[in-house]
């Protein structure tokens, strides 16, 4: 009998069974009492379907920061367009230079054409707000900055919404120019592919562009690249010229000169100071030097 007790002791813990574990059925075949025993585990599947729980998971909060992402782009555009309207005086884009710029520019980085109808349909509105754009500095955890830019129509709201969300996830608004002079402001096309040095290069050369830089873009099979603002757009027909357009985004950004790398902790602390200033409708974008 002893010899049985034994031989289920380790059946079951060769089935992974302990205090802290629901067993799973096990069969126990004994030809007499101190026989071999045989045991057949059924194999848990509580892991496989906790896999493909969080791997859905993922994929929805992928999906949720890709559309928010989208809603960002799309708003920015509408304001910008009715910026353009009513600075310009009209709708009508042989007129109004800027506005044309703008609708090209919109529908490049996949803004819907309705949206760019709504806006201009907007501007012609009484009550449509006067937006202007203006930028914050910020100082983070770990030696981290942020450049935050909004575009508003209510400059009081906008400021006092981006000076709560840094000063109460523990971060400093800097003095206007103590952050931006440690970044370059450069023309960025993010392509949704990865692209081929040698012939973006000889593009470029054959679009007049003085200035590229090619890297891996922020997911696998992306690529980036950054230009002299004033040649973007000429460097986004570079691109479109090697077949590359679709999907394609050109935009001007500020990239830091000295990137650094912060603890993991810090790093999450920075990160919570950036999502609480996205949930603000009136921020547009953020840019940091943080390399992790």
């Amino acid at each position: 009998m002893k010899c049985a007790i034994t031989s289920v002791a380790a059946a079951l813990l060769l089935s992974g069974t302990s205090a802290f574990t629901v067993p799973q059925p096990t069969s126990i075949s004994r030809s007499s009492a101190c026989s071999p025993t045989t045991a057949t585990t059924t194999a848990p599947s509580r892991l496989s379907t906790l896999f493909m729980g969080r791997a859905a998971a993922v994929r929805a909060a992928t999906k949720g920061k890709t559309d928010a992402k989208k809603a960002k782009v799309n708003a920015f555009y509408g304001k910008k367009i009715i910026m353009a309207v009513k600075q310009g005086g009209s709708a009508d884009v042989s007129a109004n230079r800027q506005l044309g710029e703008l609708i090209k520019q919109a529908k490049q980085n996949n803004v819907p054409v309705d949206n760019i109808n709504r806006a201009i349909k907007r501007a012609n509105e009484k009550d449509a707000g006067d937006f202007a754009e203006s930028t914050f500095e910020a100082y983070g955890f770990g030696g981290a900055s942020l450049i935050i830019n909004v575009l508003s129509d209510n400059p009081n709201r906008s400021t006092a919404d981006v000076k709560l969300a840094v000063g109460k996830n523990g971060g400093k608004i800097a003095e206007s120019g103590s952050v931006l002079f440690m970044y370059d402001l450069k023309g960025k096309i993010e392509i949704p592919s990865e692209a081929d040095e040698e012939e973006l290069l000889m593009a470029a050369i054959d679009h007049d562009v003085d200035d590229m830089e090619l890297v891996e873009g922020d997911e696998d099979g992306t690529s980036i690249v950054y230009t002299d603002p004033k040649e973007v757009g000429a460097m986004f027909e570079a691109v479109k010229s090697i077949g590359l357009e679709e999907g394609t985004k050109m935009s001007l950004v500020h990239v830091t000169k000295a990137a650094v790398e912060v603890t993991e902790e810090d790093f999450e602390k920075n990160m919570a100071i950036i999502d609480a200033l996205e949930a603000y409708d009136d921020v547009d974008s953020i840019e940091h030097n943080m390399s992790n």
